[in-house]
């Protein structure tokens, strides 16, 4: 039954998944994951029924150390980042101890170049991969030696092919067992590996168990802490994970100086925007957005957009079309609540460039908590559409906050769903105002930080240096920042030292 719970979330039929990971409790209450992954499945088709109580339970159970929630579920299902730490730990302990012995065993490589190895099994189209690929274009061939470990199988697409024209080799390790590719990256002597998975679907945890590499980072697919010793050190910065809650990561925090997203500013908007009737919306009247998975919606944020509607006249909420139940379940809730359930339209999947050009016909867009938006509220930002966010207590519930302020627009960032509400509604109900926000939006786009992937990409090479001395110098993995850099260049055999700030732990 758990097992067919997973293959059905994984064909996204989520309403029969949930039947059958409630039918695993029912024959055993206490069956590893099971709880999270019925509240899960719940979650992705917007089945609220029982949640508070669901929630609770699947909470309760994770912070007394039972194995009641893998890690990625819990991301959306609690906002504690003390919580979060600890359904990692027992999911650690369970599922991925350290191999004994380690592969790496001290030794200190020398090569001309820092051999940097990324770790995935989504080098396809695929949220992740579209919002690295522009660093994979530009790292600096002088410096570093790029290999793509790719743990997926072949999935040929656009995407792929740029990705992995970007590196100077491709293992495809799709076929080859966990300790096959550790034993090749120990023998390629790889300085860096840095893992884009952490603990999301297809990850193969067991290779970075190895310890294959003198460095392993964790960064961009998992946002959140793997509690691995194996693991040195995560990619964030100062927002995601302030310096005074970095106890609550057992990696070493690194924190860039503007945000841990990387963009591409190359990316194409589609030439022509639909019309509202040819996008399925009305003529007249405010559009709100919200492009996030269903399983991000959780009552208390729906509950908002409801009294959104309620109170912005003639307005229609543009939501993603996940499946028929998380449809149905939606315009339930919505009349629920006393709103027409035709006031909730719903956007088919489109290609990227398509779905860009189609958000210039709305007027904000709302994230979401616990778990916000994060390749989506870029999207949004990138196709000029202002996003409202409510920052949250942990890594994920602070995603578009790192964002907004990366691209000089703290006043969209609220600390309370009173303010969020507040927020948006005096944005849509003064057009003047939002107005201004736009052309703010549009022209901050070519000036801020956000989109400045040459800026990016020197800061991550840095961190990526840094992390290499202290290995070479001896020293262990320590928590530091990099400091803002507008193209200082510093070589790794460079006399000159790398700028940064070290952090005790």
């Amino acid at each position: 039954l758990y097992d067919r719970g997973q293959a059905l979330f994984e064909l996204k039929r989520y309403e029969e998944a949930a039947a059958a990971f409630h039918g695993v409790l029912a024959l055993n209450p206490d069956h590893n994951y099971a709880k999270g992954e019925m509240l899960h499945a719940k979650l992705a088709h917007c089945d609220w029924r029982g949640y508070e109580q669901n929630a609770k339970a699947v909470i309760d159970a994770v912070t007394s150390g039972r194995q009641a929630s893998v890690p990625f579920v819990f991301l959306s299902i609690s906002p504690s980042p003390r919580a979060q730490l600890s359904c990692a730990a027992t999911y650690s302990r369970a599922e991925h101890p350290a191999a004994i012995p380690a592969l790496w065993n001290g030794e200190r490589y020398r090569h001309d170049k820092i051999r940097l190895a990324y770790l995935s099994a989504d080098f396809h189209d695929h949220p992740v991969a579209r919002q690295i690929a522009r660093l994979f274009e530009t790292h600096d061939k002088s410096r570093f030696q790029l290999t793509a470990v790719s743990l997926g199988a072949d999935r040929p697409d656009d995407i792929r092919v740029r990705l992995f024209s970007a590196f100077d080799e491709v293992i495809d390790a799709s076929q080859r067992d966990d300790k096959d590719v550790a034993a090749f990256i120990r023998n390629s002597e790889i300085d860096v590996l840095i893992d884009l998975m952490g603990y999301t679907q297809g990850c193969r945890v067991n290779i970075l168990a190895s310890r294959a590499a003198p460095i392993q980072v964790s960064y961009l697919g998992y946002l959140g802490t793997m509690v691995a010793d194996y693991i040195d050190y995560i990619i964030a910065d100062p927002v995601v994970v302030p310096e005074n809650e970095q106890h609550f990561y057992t990696e070493n925090v690194v924190h860039l100086p503007d945000t841990f997203l990387p963009t591409d500013p190359t990316r194409k908007i589609g030439s022509k925007a639909p019309t509202r009737a040819e996008a399925g919306l009305p003529e007249a009247g405010f559009i709100f957005c919200s492009f996030n998975n269903s399983y991000k919606l959780a009552p208390p944020i729906f509950d908002v957009w409801m009294r959104l509607l309620h109170q912005v006249e003639g307005s229609v909420l543009w939501l993603v079309d996940d499946d028929a139940a998380s449809i149905r379940n939606r315009r339930y809730h919505a009349k629920k609540r006393g709103i027409d359930p035709d006031r909730l339209i719903f956007a088919a999947r489109l290609p990227p460039q398509d779905h860009l050009a189609r958000q210039r016909l709305v007027g904000l867009f709302l994230d979401t908590l616990p778990y916000n938006a994060g390749a989506t509220a870029c999207d949004a930002l990138w196709a000029g559409l202002p996003v409202i966010t409510c920052r949250g207590s942990s890594f994920v519930g602070r995603m578009a906050a790192s964002q907004l302020y990366a691209l000089g627009l703290p006043e969209l960032v609220t600390e309370s769903l009173t303010d969020y509400e507040a927020l948006a509604l005096r944005l849509a109900q003064n057009p003047v105002l939002l107005a201004g926000i736009k052309p703010k939006l549009a022209r901050n786009r070519a000036t801020f930080p956000l989109f400045d992937a040459d800026r990016y990409r020197r800061h991550i090479e840095n961190a990526y240096q840094i992390m290499w001395e202290r290995y070479q110098r001896g020293e262990p993995p320590a928590s530091f920042a990099v400091a803002p850099n507008d193209g200082d260049n510093a070589g790794p055999t460079s006399s000159r030292r790398s700028k940064r700030t070290v952090w005790a732990r």
